[in-house]
Parts: C-alpha cells; sequence; structure tokens
C-alpha cells in the first residue's frame, strides 16, 4: 500500500514560508499569497540552508521551494525537508527542458506540485500567474505528502509483469484506455504505466494537467521506464495498440475516424476554449467514448477539481469499464472523489493497484 501521511492545516489562514533566491521573486510571491485572506506568508529564505535554519523555528503548512539557489538548491533541501519534517512543498521553476527534468525529480521526491516561472529565474511579470499560485497553494495545503525518506523511481524497464494477458477477440486491439490526472499526477503515472506490459492490447490516452515543454519531457521520462511506447501526442498519430499518448500542454486531445483505412487517428486543438484546464479530461474521454464505446476504459486518479467526472459517467453510459484511484493513495482526492460520487466507477483501487485493474478491464 502507498504509505502516505495527510498534512491537514489546522490554522486559518495557510501559513507559507517562501523560499527563493531573489529578492524580488521573494517580494512577488509573498504580495500575491497575501493578497488573499486565507493565506499568511510566516517567512522567506534565501537558500536551501536557509530554509531549513528557518523550518527548526517554524510550522509552515505549505513550502514554495525555488529550483536553482546558490548554497544548497532546492531539489537537496526537498531531500531534507521530506526526510526530516514532511510537509506540502510546491516548486518553483524555470520553463526549461532542464527545469522540466530538474522539475520531474523534485515531484519524484516528494513534492506536491510546481509553478513554472514562465519568464526565466526572476520572473517580473510573475503577477500574471497570481491565480495559478493561489490555488496550488491551497490545494497543497490539502495534500497528502510521501513519509518515505525518499522516493525511487522505476529507473529501467521492468522486466516482469505481475499482470497476465488474456488472449481472447481480436476486438481487444480496439480498446482504449483513457486516463485523466492533475495534482499529483507525474509520482501517480510512474506507479502504473511503467507496469503495463508491452504488448497491452489497447491504445493509452493520459491527459495530464500540465504547461507546454513539460509534457514532451515527462512523456519521455515515461517511456524511459515503460515497456509501452509513450509519446507526447501529434496531430495525425494514428491510435494503435500498446502504445501511449500524452496529450501536450495548452492542447485538447480528442481521437477520429480515419479517413483512409481502420482506427482512429489523434486530434489537437484549442477549442473547447471555455473549459477550466487545457488539456482536458473530459474532452478527451467524451471523444474517446463516443467513437469507441464499450471499448473504452476511463481511469480518473489524483488531482483537486472535478475534471473527468462527467466523461466517466458517459464512459459507464455506453458500456465502458471505469476505474478510479483510492483516497488513501490520491495526493488529492478531488478528481476521483467527484467520480466516485457520480457512481459511475466500477472499481477503486489504490495508485499501486491500476496497472493490474487497467489490464483486467482490457481482457474483460
Amino acid at each position: 500500500m502507498d504509505k502516505l501521511k495527510k498534512i491537514t492545516p489546522i490554522r486559518q489562514p495557510i501559513e507559507v514560508l517562501i523560499v527563493d533566491d531573489s529578492a524580488f521573486m521573494r517580494k512577488a510571491i509573498r504580495q500575491i499569497l497575501e493578497s488573499d485572506p486565507l493565506i499568511k506568508v510566516i517567512g522567506t529564505a534565501r537558500n536551501g540552508e536557509d530554509a531549513l535554519e528557518k523550518l527548526k523555528e517554524l510550522t509552515p503548512d505549505v513550502v514554495t521551494l525555488d529550483i536553482s539557489m546558490p548554497h544548497m538548491d532546492g531539489l537537496t533541501c526537498l531531500r531534507h525537508i521530506m526526510s526530516k519534517t514532511p510537509l506540502p512543498v510546491v516548486m518553483i521553476s524555470s520553463l526549461t527542458q532542464e527545469g522540466a527534468q530538474e522539475t520531474f525529480r523534485a515531484l519524484e521526491l516528494g513534492a506536491v506540485d510546481f509553478i513554472p516561472k514562465l519568464s526565466g529565474t526572476i520572473s517580473l511579470d510573475i503577477g500574471r500567474q497570481k491565480r495559478e499560485i493561489i490555488t496550488k497553494v491551497k490545494a497543497a495545503a490539502k495534500a497528502k505528502v510521501n513519509i518515505k525518506t525518499s522516493i525511487k523511481p522505476v529507473s529501467t524497464k521492468p522486466k516482469v509483469f505481475p499482470y497476465r494477458l488474456l488472449r481472447k477477440k481480436t476486438s481487444l486491439s480496439q480498446k482504449v484506455v483513457a486516463i485523466g490526472v492533475s495534482t499529483g499526477g507525474p509520482q501517480t503515472l510512474m506507479k502504473i504505466i511503467p507496469y503495463l506490459p508491452e504488448d497491452l492490447p489497447a491504445a493509452i490516452l493520459i491527459v495530464q494537467h500540465m504547461p507546454p515543454n513539460f509534457t514532451r519531457a515527462f512523456a519521455e521520462r515515461l517511456n524511459a521506464t515503460s515497456a509501452v511506447e509513450i509519446k507526447e501526442a501529434e496531430a495525425g498519430d494514428i491510435v494503435e495498440p500498446g502504445k501511449g499518448y500524452l496529450a501536450p500542454g495548452d492542447y485538447h486531445m480528442t481521437v477520429a475516424k480515419r479517413a483512409l483505412g481502420k482506427g482512429a487517428i489523434i486530434r489537437l486543438s484549442k477549442e473547447p476554449s471555455n473549459t477550466l484546464h487545457r488539456p482536458s479530461v473530459d474532452v478527451t474521454m467524451f471523444s474517446v467514448a463516443e467513437l469507441y464505446g464499450e471499448n473504452t476504459v476511463g481511469v480518473i486518479l489524483t488531482g483537486m477539481g472535478s475534471d473527468g467526472a462527467e466523461a466517466m459517467v458517459e464512459v459507464k453510459k455506453r458500456g465502458g469499464k471505469t476505474i478510479a484511484q483510492d483516497e488513501a493513495s490520491s495526493i488529492i482526492f478531488g478528481m476521483p472523489k467527484a467520480a466516485i460520487e457520480k457512481g459511475c466507477v466500477d472499481k477503486v483501487v489504490p495508485a499501486s493497484k491500476v496497472a493490474e485493474a487497467i489490464v483486467e478491464a482490457v481482457n474483460s
């Protein structure tokens, strides 16, 4: 079972420690957070060493932690925090390929979420991200954090898969697994995708709420550890069994019948433009359910909000199978809870059992 410790803030407002080597960024983030009456900044730190000293005196509900800092960087500081006094940490990272890889390592170490600096190390326009920063800090205060001293990600492709595939009808190759996930998704997907067998007779469509630039790096990270081939989806990709397609940041991913030949292709669009998230789980899963009907397997994992719940109802209505992550292993139980409350979920399992549940659903 996934060992998680729930960190529930007993104070109102939520108390935050800001860690960043830039005085401008510390001041800007403080102003953003304290513009919300439910948040209070109780301290700031210049680097990881300073942060660890402050944590000897302060007991914040959430820490915002920059990655690139002198003396002690964010990853080193995070390791100390998670090994000594685990608490929700939101990383602040640069919007670069290197920044993306460091961010995913931070999530594997136990960080709850991340906020990309859109304009470099010192983002003079950080105010544009006000809503995102406040929302993620509030969500982090309700999150569960891993109590292990470190999280060892799968570093190689598994050689033996514990879940047996049943060779049945050829129609199994027409099945599609649609997975929706948000906060806590990267570390959760690393407990699932690497354990799916390469000959899984179903395609996998993954919607992870994540900004552009990060989705390609994350797809590469998943692919490096998985037997199934995982790629960032591109318009026109043919939907094939045994392959996974991750929706690119800022684009909705849908499926459509091929003009020539059997099967389906991937379509990418910025429409509809009125969704809370882009990519949207609902948009993708509705599309899959409409095209694949009873051959759809819908999966909802950790995340705040309710994206995907309505589409899970549609999957169930059309005869497909539905799976949701349980509360105990969810970093944020919002999305799975919303789907479960609609009465459309066939099976509720911990993250460590989702791969097995997917194989069983595809076999049925």
